[in-house]
C-alpha cells in the first residue's frame, strides 16, 4: 500500500506551520524587532527621560514577545531565533544614527498609530497588551517634550512653492527643445537627407513626449498614493492619539504667533468635529490640502504638451524648407526660443535675464555643436 503524504507537510518534509503558529511567530518577531529598535534608538537619545522612555518601550516589547513564544511554545515551536531585525527596523535604526532622534520620531509615532488596534480583535492577546501598544504611540508624541520645531519641520515637508506651473511649462519646454535641437543637429551633420531629418526630429520629438508624460504620470502618482496614505495615517492617529493630536495642533498654532491659552481653546473647539480636526491637521501638520492633491493626468498631459512644444522648434523649418537654409533657421529659430526660455527662468531666479538667456543659449550651442560633430563623425565613416 502507497504512503500517503501528510498534507500539512512541505515536499521537503518539512511541517507546514498551522495558521495560528504563523501568526504567533508574527507577533513575536514584530514584537522582538520593535524591541531592538527602541533599544538602539535609545542609544542615541540623550540620557535622561528620553532614553529611559524609550528602554521603558523595549521592555514592554520584551514582555509581549515573551507571551507569544510562550503560547508558541505550548503548541510544540521551540526553534524561535532572532537572528537580525527586519529590514524596515534596521533602516529606521540607521535613519536615527545618521540623522537624529527627531528625524525619525515622525516615523515611529506614525507606525504605531497603524498598528495600535492590531490585538483588538485577537482573542489569545490580553487587554493590557493592547492598551499598552495604543500608550506606546502616546510615549512617542512626548519624547523631546513634542518641540515646535520637529512638528514645524514635519509641517513643511510637503509645502510646494508658488509658481510650480511656471516652472514645470518652462523646463519642459527646455527640455524637449535642447534635446530634440541635439538630435536635428546629430542627425542633419551625418546625412543631408531633409526626409531622414525630419523623420528623427518627429520620432525624437513623440518619443520623448511620451517618456517625459509617462515618467511625470508615474511620480506624481506615486506622490499622490504617499500623500492619501500620509492622511490615512493622520485619520488613524486622531483617532488612536486625540489627546496628543490635540497637544501638537495647540503647539503649531502657538509657533504661529497666537497666544497660548488661545492656541489651546482653539484647538479645543477644532478637535469637537472629527472632519474638521482631520482637514485641520493635514493642513497645518503635513502641510498638504487634501482637497488640492496633484492630478497624475493632468501633469503627464503638460509634461507631455510642454516637451512636444519645446521640441518642435527644431523640426519646424524642416516642414518648411530643405537643405541648408532649413539647418540654419532650425539653428535661429531654437537660439530665439532658448533666449526666451532664459529670460523666463529668470523671472523664477531672480537673476540677471541677460545672463540667464546667455547661459541657455551657450548650453544649448555645446549641445548641438558637439552632436552635429558626432554625426558628421559618423556619417563620413560609415559613408
Amino acid at each position: 500500500m502507497a504512503k500517503t503524504e501528510d498534507p500539512s507537510t512541505h515536499q521537503s518534509g518539512k511541517r507546514r506551520e498551522p495558521p495560528f503558529q504563523k501568526k504567533y511567530r508574527e507577533f513575536w518577531l514584530a514584537e522582538r524587532a520593535a524591541a531592538w529598535l527602541y533599544r538602539e534608538l535609545a542609544k542615541i537619545a540623550d540620557q535622561g527621560n528620553d532614553a529611559d522612555t524609550l528602554e521603558r518601550l523595549a521592555q514592554a516589547e520584551d514582555r509581549h514577545a515573551a507571551h507569544w513564544a510562550e503560547l508558541l511554545g505550548r503548541s510544540g515551536i521551540t526553534d524561535l531565533t532572532f537572528a537580525k531585525p527586519p529590514r524596515r527596523e534596521r533602516w529606521l535604526a540607521w535613519i536615527g544614527r545618521r540623522f537624529g532622534l527627531d528625524k525619525v520620531l515622525p516615523m515611529l509615532i506614525r507606525l504605531e498609530a497603524a498598528d495600535a488596534g492590531k490585538y483588538l480583535n485577537v482573542q489569545e492577546a490580553p487587554q493590557s497588551m493592547s492598551e499598552e501598544e495604543v500608550q506606546h504611540g502616546r510615549s512617542l508624541a512626548m519624547l523631546g517634550h513634542g518641540t515646535a520645531s520637529r512638528i514645524a519641520d514635519v509641517e513643511s515637508r510637503h509645502r510646494v512653492s508658488s509658481g510650480s506651473a511656471l516652472r514645470a511649462a518652462t523646463f519642459g519646454i527646455n527640455d524637449g527643445l535642447v534635446s530634440n535641437l541635439s538630435l536635428v543637429m546629430g542627425v542633419a551633420g551625418g546625412t543631408g537627407n531633409t526626409e531622414i531629418i525630419l523623420l528623427a526630429g518627429i520620432a525624437g520629438l513623440f518619443a520623448g513626449a511620451f517618456s517625459m508624460g509617462t515618467g511625470e504620470y508615474i511620480s506624481v502618482r506615486s506622490q499622490r498614493e504617499l500623500y492619501e496614505r500620509e492622511i490615512e495615517i493622520e485619520q488613524e492617529e486622531l483617532r488612536a492619539f486625540p489627546e496628543e493630536e490635540r497637544d501638537e495642533l495647540a503647539m503649531i498654532y502657538r509657533a504661529k504667533g497666537i497666544e497660548p491659552e488661545a492656541a489651546d481653546k482653539l484647538a479645543e473647539r477644532i478637535m469637537l468635529r472629527p472632519t474638521a480636526a482631520l482637514d485641520t491637521l493635514v493642513r497645518e501638520e503635513l502641510g498638504l490640502d487634501p482637497n488640492d492633491l496633484a492630478s497624475p493626468w493632468v501633469a503627464a498631459f503638460s509634461s507631455f504638451f510642454a516637451f512636444a512644444i519645446g521640441a518642435f522648434v527644431p523640426v519646424l523649418p524642416f516642414l518648411l524648407t530643405e537643405g541648408g537654409l532649413a539647418l540654419g533657421l532650425a539653428a535661429g529659430l531654437a537660439a530665439a526660443v532658448l533666449a526666451m526660455v532664459g529670460l523666463m527662468i529668470s523671472v523664477l531666479t531672480g537673476r540677471s535675464g541677460a545672463w540667464s538667456a546667455f547661459r541657455m543659449l551657450f548650453v544649448g550651442a555645446i549641445s548641438a555643436g558637439i552632436t552635429f560633430g558626432v554625426g558628421s563623425l559618423v556619417g563620413t565613416t560609415i559613408g
